[in-house]
């Protein structure tokens, strides 16, 4: 009776165990299985940050302007334009904005003359280079400082800004049948600085009513080596004075 009694505690507890490791067994299938799977997204967590996209490239002074560096001698850049607004407004300044101790005068209106372009209503190429010399030579003899005060302002270190202070009145172009000349006229404030005798600066401001005459059309010539294009805005002539009716 002893054993019987004995051998069927044993054969009870190996019945505990083997269903214990059974239960084990189980655990450690499923605990795998889980461990397994990908992880699924918090949907209440952020999303993780993307890399930034490449942001384009700021343009270049070259497309904004026939030559930025120009601004260096104390010269106005001619903007690449096709509103004549904007480039009337730079046309204006730069007929009077220098400073004679970074350029001459002669490499002063040098650079003016590549602002120009032939006026289309000539008949003949021949017509378009004299009428583009007169307008250059017009440039020079009434509308740009003369070459006294030029030399007077030289001898005392001088420069001068020019902006277009007011708004911007237009005239058709007679005779243009094309529509893409205007005649834009402004007041203009020349702001003169020059050394005195103790080394400091003066500066006194002057006003002057300037007229420039622009195409911005597909006439337009534009300047040798540069990222203008045919149809973007240049002078055709500068008037001294108020062309409006």
């Amino acid at each position: 009776m002893v054993r019987s009694e004995s051998g069927g505690r044993r054969g009870f507890v190996w019945a505990i165990v083997g269903g214990l490791v059974l239960v084990a067994a189980v655990v450690a299938i499923v605990v795998s299985s889980l461990m397994s799977q990908a992880p699924t997204a918090d949907p209440t967590s952020p999303p993780s940050p993307t890399a930034p996209s490449a942001s384009p490239s700021a343009p270049s002074a070259d497309g904004d302007y026939v030559d930025a560096s120009v601004s260096e001698k104390g010269w106005v850049p001619e903007p690449i334009t096709t509103d004549p607004d904007t480039y009337v407004r730079a046309a204006l300044a730069a007929a009077s904005t220098f400073d004679t101790q970074t350029s001459s005068r002669p490499e002063w209106l040098a650079y003016l003359d590549t602002w120009f372009t032939p006026d289309t209503r000539s008949s003949t190429k021949e017509e378009r280079q004299q009428d583009l010399e007169l307008s250059q030579l017009e440039l020079r003899q009434a509308v740009v400082l003369p070459e006294s005060e030029w030399d007077s302002l030289a001898n005392e270190k001088g420069n001068v800004v020019a902006m277009t202070t007011s708004d911007i009145s237009y005239m058709d172009v007679p005779d243009d049948a094309t529509g893409d000349m205007r005649i834009g006229t402004a007041d203009v404030v020349l702001t003169f600085t020059r050394t005195d005798g103790s080394g400091g600066e003066a500066s006194f401001d002057e006003t002057v009513r300037v007229s420039v005459q622009v195409l911005c059309g597909d006439g337009s010539v534009p300047t040798p080596n540069s990222a203008q294009q045919p149809g973007d805005c240049k002078v055709v002539r500068y008037f001294s004075g108020s062309l409006e009716p």
